[in-house]
């Protein structure tokens, strides 16, 4: 008996949703910076990442450039990749990528804030044994309302969080955030 794999169907519709995501984002939102990362991953993670887009077209959910007046910017050390990286994360039911940001932001970093528009917008493309996927990853900008940082991650995956005003070597992202920054406050 063959067992056939439904992976390449999934990829499929998982492409087709990230297509309407990013569409819909790009006709809402203007003067973005725009990314694209390429990622092999085994099986198992091709599988939930194809899952995720396929439900919403956003594999990572939502993520915030939170930012002060004097252009500063929250970041947060995940540990689990060893880096500074923005807050954000996965959605829960049916929030929008908005309600998401805000509420991992008032997780991860302890502050808030409000959201002015799109300021990044990732297309994160997956390949695994001949299937491919891909989705988006939009990353809002938001004015910090309050300044004082705390974590209270449910994940527990967050272990600091802080205002930089220059970042660290080892920020995830760093040169796209670095675009960001230089088109937000140049």
């Amino acid at each position: 008996m063959t067992t056939v794999d439904d992976l390449w169907y999934l990829a499929d519709v998982a492409s087709q949703q990230a297509e309407q995501t990013y569409h819909a984002l790009t006709e809402r939102h203007d003067g973005f910076v725009e990314f694209t990362r390429r990622r092999r991953v085994p099986r198992p993670r091709f599988r939930t990442v194809a899952e995720d887009a396929r439900d919403h077209g956003a594999p990572f959910g939502a993520h915030t450039l939170a930012y002060r007046p004097s252009g500063e910017l929250l970041l947060v050390r995940h540990e689990g990749v060893d880096k500074w990286v923005l807050p954000g994360g996965e959605l829960d039911g049916d929030e929008t990528f908005r309600e998401a940001a805000i509420r991992e932001l008032g997780e991860e970093g302890g502050i808030e804030a409000t959201i002015e528009g799109l300021g990044m917008l990732g297309r994160v493309e997956f390949y695994c044994d001949g299937n491919d996927t891909w989705g988006v990853l939009p990353v809002f900008e938001a004015r910090a309302e309050t300044i004082d940082p705390s974590v209270d991650d449910p994940d527990h995956e967050i272990s600091a969080a802080r205002w930089f005003g220059e970042l660290p070597d080892d920020t995830r992202d760093r040169e796209e955030i670095l675009r960001w920054r230089e088109r937000r406050f140049d």
